[in-house]
């Protein structure tokens, strides 16, 4: 018994290292909540194209992914040959210099939206491997040296906007969202050796199947419903709520369906936002918005929705920020930033803060938010429900549609230029 409680001990001695070691990390996309929030402090909030950068590294192609950091790397995606080279990069995130490369190749030219890049989704790390979804191309996982420990074809994924979710990692797996296409589904992943857990697919609306817009970019999120965790993902018309044991449906909330914002699009590009068991969503290409109370079971639409906005409103690329009782959103056409109260959905300001669309989500790191438009232009902000409370606003005079990583102090911004370490 002695034994086993000392082996018992020094097992979870060792988790705690670990998790400590990786407690600055940003290892996916949307930081390691997936809910935009940063951990610590000192973070920057003025920089230029040669001020306050540690490093820049140029890179082969431009891109709509990410960076994550994770281990003492960065990780990020590259595609070349329209699509028909898939690559993960490497990055040591104290100098920047390039540790490896990992290309895979795909012979199909898949169709994609003249802003999308093929490689627009961001890679997820555990601190041991790091994960990579090429969409049609296959999800790969390395170990942090760069080795291939297995790969999945998860099938071919044709839209004519591309694709760009990102995985999540969850305990023992990866949670996926794939799609869109022909099929759209949520799947777990085993992280040790890629075989499928569990998938599940989404039905569409017969109606509505044949619109060619109809589809998802959104990327998951992990969540605490009723004390137990869920998955929750925006499909097309409705938000799902998924049991991440065995991807069984737990609710759903409608109201997404662009039919009643006078739209013809099924589209949802950003990602739902969770807070004091409130649920925000919101369709992309003017589509509506809602917001409504989590749990229950079912269809929860008429007993949980609290309010629906759907006049035209502005596009919805990027994520924003659920504070308090009030969501910060980053959006494009017009490119603005708003508050909005959750509870009714009412927007209190509305700000033109950059002048530009925004495609990358935004983050809250050392009590302030950044935003960051398709220009490279930061704009730094408190967050106050009452007005735009500007703190700073930087430009690094090339244009971006990724969203920055945090970590440890430092900010790394992916522009179609450069890799950036921003901070000391």
């Amino acid at each position: 018994m002695n034994d086993w409680r000392s082996v018992m001990a020094a097992g979870c001695a060792a988790m705690l290292l670990a998790v400590a070691a990786q407690a600055g990390d940003w290892p996916q996309f949307r930081g390691p909540q997936g809910n935009g929030v940063a951990t610590g402090k000192g973070f920057p909030t003025t920089w230029g194209s040669e001020e306050n950068i540690k490093w820049k590294v140029p890179l082969p192609s431009p891109a709509n992914s990410s960076p994550i950091v994770s281990g003492g790397r960065v990780f990020l995606t590259g595609a070349a040959d329209d699509g028909k080279k898939r690559s993960l990069y490497c990055f040591d995130r104290t100098d920047g210099k390039q540790r490896w490369v990992r290309t895979v190749e795909f012979a199909k030219v898949m169709p994609k939206h003249t802003t999308n890049t093929h490689c627009a989704s961001t890679p997820a790390s555990d601190g041991k491997r790091v994960v990579v979804w090429h969409d049609s191309a296959g999800l790969y996982c390395y170990d942090l040296s760069g080795k291939e420990l297995w790969s999945r074809d998860l099938g071919e994924f044709k839209h004519a906007y591309g694709s760009g979710s990102s995985p999540v990692i969850y305990q023992d797996r990866v949670v996926l969202h794939c799609g869109p296409g022909k099929r759209e589904f949520l799947a777990a992943i085993d992280l040790e050796n890629g075989k499928t857990l569990w998938e599940t697919e989404e039905p569409q609306d017969q109606k509505r199947a044949g619109q060619p817009e109809l589809g998802s970019w959104s990327t998951p999120v992990i969540a605490k419903v009723g004390g137990e965790d869920q998955v929750i993902c925006a499909m097309p018309t409705r938000v799902n709520g998924y049991d991440p044991q065995n991807g069984e449906i737990i609710w759903w909330c409608g109201g997404l369906s662009g039919t009643s914002a006078g739209t013809s699009f099924d589209v949802v590009s950003s990602s739902p936002l969770v807070a004091n068991g409130l649920c925000f969503a919101m369709a992309d290409l003017r589509g509506p918005a809602i917001g409504f109370k989590l749990g229950g079971q079912g269809d929860i639409t008429e007993s949980n929705r609290l309010w629906q906005i759907d006049k035209r409103n502005p596009n919805s690329v990027g994520t924003g920020i659920f504070l308090d009782k009030y969501v910060y959103r980053p959006n494009s056409k017009p490119g603005t930033i708003q508050c909005l109260e959750a509870e009714t959905g009412e927007v209190l300001w509305t700000d033109r803060a950059t002048r530009r669309d925004h495609w990358g989500s935004m983050v809250l790191a050392g009590g302030n938010l950044y935003a960051i438009n398709q220009r490279g232009t930061t704009v730094v902000f408190k967050p106050n429900p009452k007005e735009f409370e500007e703190v700073a606003r930087s430009d690094l005079g090339e244009s971006t549609n990724a969203t920055p990583a945090f970590s440890d102090g430092q900010v790394f911004i992916r522009t179609d230029e450069h890799l950036y370490c921003i901070g000391k």
